[in-house]
């Protein structure tokens, strides 16, 4: 239930008033919903809206409201340059041969001699600034909220006597972000609002209810890190191929009053509501055009936008809005137990701070992973480019990490929990995104190695930039050089196919995969015991101390590199015979992957992250790569692999749990791989920290994940973490409810994804499994793992003990749903 406040008539008195706040806060509290009783002062205290190609940030002043806007697609730079380094190829043989004689000190020099170009930057489009005259400076009864539910941000307030409503809405059929203001009395929405750009811009007045804004983005912008260029961000460009154009127009459409174009903007007097229509475009064609003479329409293509959104009112746009938006949302439900009433009717600040402090609080934990899916249907939507490191949203010229695409363990984060949270479209623009990387990944390939296949290394932007970055030297190389991001996230789409089993997607993308192992292929070595290694090698983005005491991160055959490697030539070796393909290249895998340098243990128990057991500079380090095999890769379990699960305890034991935001939610999923619910929970627990009080990653007050600074990937992350708690199907079985936290006795989930196309539903009581739903897609043989033995209705099926547990088979029916109690 909610009340809608516009409709409240003035008749009401304050007393009734504030009964009537009091139970719409808690109601809000019941459902899916982040609430605030004062403004953002800041950015990370705003809330975001996005439609996978407009994103806003909304603050919510009552007077001089602040909305930042973004658009996917506006990025500075242009398409890629070839051969950016000749002497590259130079440099790796010059880089093996030092790695030949053990010499990492100037195989570390060396190798910078391979770098190329840093990659673009995400840029801000503009501001909205909304002056609203509301007769008063006195504002009472203010509320701004966030409905994870119907993906709508909300600000009221009273202000002499009257109350005010704003709703904003991000919308995807639409293509518009709309703003909707009412007041409970008639005539009084009077507004004025600018717009203003970080990039240079023009505003000009179209006609009398239309705002334009005209931007150009500059051909060159420095990573934030690099403070070395007298001038780090650059218009002039001697190719005239770098610097898209972009537009965003504001149109005003109101219920009686006037609109009127003036000095600050449109002007809006005496209305009794408004409704603003703000649409966005660029002139981006694609990664391989230039944006300028070959670019698109934006002023066009943004009129085109806005003409059509403003032939719907409020409620038609906010219906389909909502259809659209809940259609995805509404896939997951999680219940993850009952909150305090004392922590339910909290502000989200003051939820956070009270969670961060000891407050049992399982119904904030619960909003905390549905948010997690609100930001990925906000920043990733079929059509548009994939998420970023900031998801869609950023107000920085020079925004942390150039808010690019970090391949080396931040953009795969982003997507983990698409498939296992029923969102699985939302992969389809990193799809996409990976197909353009490899054309640009075969010219890295061949014009840095001389080899075949395609290459991605570290970072790379909407240009799909492939080439080792550095600015040509004067990167570290153990982030700069890593080069394995190509079956990285060809994972991704070979994941696709598991979850799904699309045979003709995965014919598709498996040219995709093939070319990502040609380039492994001609890049491994024979080291002096006879195995196959990667020469150079990085462990992202570590550091050793060598035989001799010398601290290096160059060497060869890192755990994390033969992890990837031998997790990608699997999937190409079970891709091809799905798809009865390919035989000589497959036996040529087989080959190869018989010979690679295999995992070991170190002397403390650790899996080894080097290929020497050698100590690390900072044993505490956030990255802990040489965990791939157990999360993201399927090589290690406890079930399987007993003692590389007992070495990778190890690992994280030593590692220690501190860590930046994405840090702390990569260890989720790695002990929910290693069935330990409870320390799971306790780094979940880390991660939702208030950032004033935590001394690593944490959250900030609009729920977005810290690195410090703002990174998203560990948003998704804690979301897949929390999948991985209640769902696993990595080893090819169901296994419910595999790391299950004492803190979680009671609750339920539904519409999870499973590998081998299975939706499932579990419901748990006291700890233990109770009753279950295994929808069966595409059918074949089904195998469930639980903790106690189950009964499959109507099937001739009994759970047989085992390892961890129990097993329950059966033939699964196409189409077909079934069933399971606990005996």
């Amino acid at each position: 239930m909610t009340i809608s406040i516009r409709k409240i008539t003035s008749a009401i008195t304050l007393t009734a008033l504030a009964v009537i706040f009091a139970i719409y806060n808690a109601q809000a509290q019941n459902g899916l919903t982040l609430w605030y009783n004062k403004p953002a002062k800041t950015w990370t205290e705003a809330l975001p809206v996005g439609n996978g190609r407009i994103g806003a940030m909304i603050f919510g002043d009552p007077t001089k409201e602040l909305i930042q806007l973004n658009e996917a697609t506006f990025w500075s730079g242009g398409p890629v340059k070839r051969n950016v380094n000749p002497n590259a190829a130079n440099a790796l043989a010059k880089t093996r041969e030092a790695l030949l004689k053990e010499d990492y000190e100037n195989a570390n020099k060396m190798v910078t001699g391979m770098q190329g170009v840093y990659t673009q930057s995400y840029l801000p489009l503009a501001d909205l600034n909304l002056k609203q005259d509301v007769g008063t400076t006195n504002v009472e009864a203010y509320k701004r909220t966030l409905s994870v539910e119907n993906s709508v941000a909300t600000i009221t307030f009273r202000a002499a006597g009257i109350i005010y409503t704003r709703e904003i809405i991000a919308t995807f059929p639409d293509k518009a972000i709309i703003i909707h203001l009412t007041a409970d009395k008639p005539g009084k929405i009077n507004i004025n609002a600018g717009l203003s750009s970080l990039v240079k811009y023009t505003v000009e007045p179209i006609n009398q209810d239309e705002l334009l804004l005209k931007a150009k983005a500059p051909a060159q912008v420095d990573p934030n890190y690099v403070n070395y260029n007298a001038e780090p961000v650059k218009y002039a460009d001697s190719t005239n191929c770098r610097g898209m154009r972009a537009a965003l127009q504001i149109k005003a459409i109101a219920l009686h009053g006037t609109v009127s174009n003036g000095k600050e903007g449109l002007a809006v007097k005496n209305a009794d509501e408004v409704t603003l229509y703000i649409c966005a475009a660029t002139s981006f064609n694609g990664f391989d055009k230039c944006p300028d003479s070959d670019g698109k329409n934006e002023l066009a293509i943004c009129d085109q936008f806005t003409q059509a959104a403003a032939k719907k009112n409020w409620q038609q746009l906010y219906k389909a809005h909502l259809a659209d938006y809940q259609s995805l949302f509404n896939r997951v439900k999680i219940n993850l137990g009952k909150t305090g009433t004392s922590q339910e009717l909290l502000p989200t600040d003051k939820r956070l701070l009270a969670f961060s402090k000891g407050a049992v609080d399982p119904q904030f934990e619960a909003l905390f992973y549905q948010y997690g899916r609100y930001l990925l249907i906000s920043s990733s939507r079929p059509g548009g480019p994939p998420a970023n490191l900031q998801g869609i949203w950023n107000n920085l010229l020079r925004a942390p990490w150039s808010s690019n695409y970090t391949i080396n363990i931040n953009t795969q984060m982003n997507y983990w929990p698409a498939a296992t949270t029923n969102l699985q479209e939302l992969e389809y623009p990193l799809f996409d995104f990976i197909k353009n990387l490899s054309v640009t990944g075969y010219n890295t390939a061949h014009d840095f190695y001389h080899m075949q296949g395609w290459v991605a290394h570290h970072n790379t932007d909407i240009w799909a930039i492939s080439n080792p970055v550095g600015d040509l030297g004067k990167g570290d190389p153990k982030w700069a050089n890593w080069y394995m991001g190509a079956p990285w996230l060809c994972r991704h789409l070979f994941e696709r196919y598991l979850f799904s089993k699309d045979e003709s997607f995965l014919k598709q993308a498996y040219p995709v995969m093939k070319g990502a192992a040609e380039f492994l292929v001609d890049f491994l070595v024979e080291d002096k015991n006879g195995y196959l290694v990667t020469s150079p090698s990085f462990s992202p983005e570590n550091d050793f101390i060598d035989d001799h005491g010398k601290e290096g991160n160059t060497s060869i055959a890192t755990t994390m590199d033969m992890s990837i490697i031998r997790d990608h030539f699997r999937n190409c070796i079970e891709a091809s015979e799905a798809l009865h393909t390919d035989v000589a290249f497959r036996n040529l895998l087989k080959t190869k992957l018989a010979k690679l340098y295999p995992l070991h243990v170190g002397h403390k128990g650790n899996l080894q992250e080097w290929y020497k057991d050698w100590e690390d500079v900072d044993p505490h380090h956030r990255h802990v790569s040489q965990l791939f095999g157990l999360h993201p890769g399927r090589e290690i379990s406890p079930l399987t692999t007993p003692e590389y699960a007992a070495a990778s305890r190890k690992t994280l034991e030593l590692r220690g749990d501190a860590g930046t935001g994405w840090s702390l939610a990569w260890k989720i999923n790695f002990w929910a791989r290693l069935l330990d619910g409870d320390h799971a929970y306790k780094l979940l627990r880390d991660l939702m920290r208030d950032l004033s009080i935590s001394n690593g990653g944490g959250l900030y007050p609009n729920l977005f994940d810290a690195h410090p600074p703002f990174q998203i990937d560990g948003n998704f992350g804690a979301t897949s973490g929390i999948t991985e708690m209640l769902l696993q199907s990595q080893l090819g079985e169901l296994q419910l409810l595999p790391a299950l936290p004492k803190a979680w006795q009671n609750g339920s989930v539904s519409g999870l994804k499973a590998r081998g196309a299975y939706t499932v539903a579990i419901n748990w009581e006291k700890g233990r499994l109770k009753t279950g739903n295994i929808y069966a897609e595409k059918g074949g043989k089904c195998i469930i793992r639980t903790q106690n033995p189950i009964l499959v209705k109507g099937i001739s099926a009994s759970s047989v003990a085992s390892k961890g547990g129990y097993l329950t088979s059966f033939t699964a029916r196409q189409g077909s749903t079934y069933q399971i109690n606990v005996l």
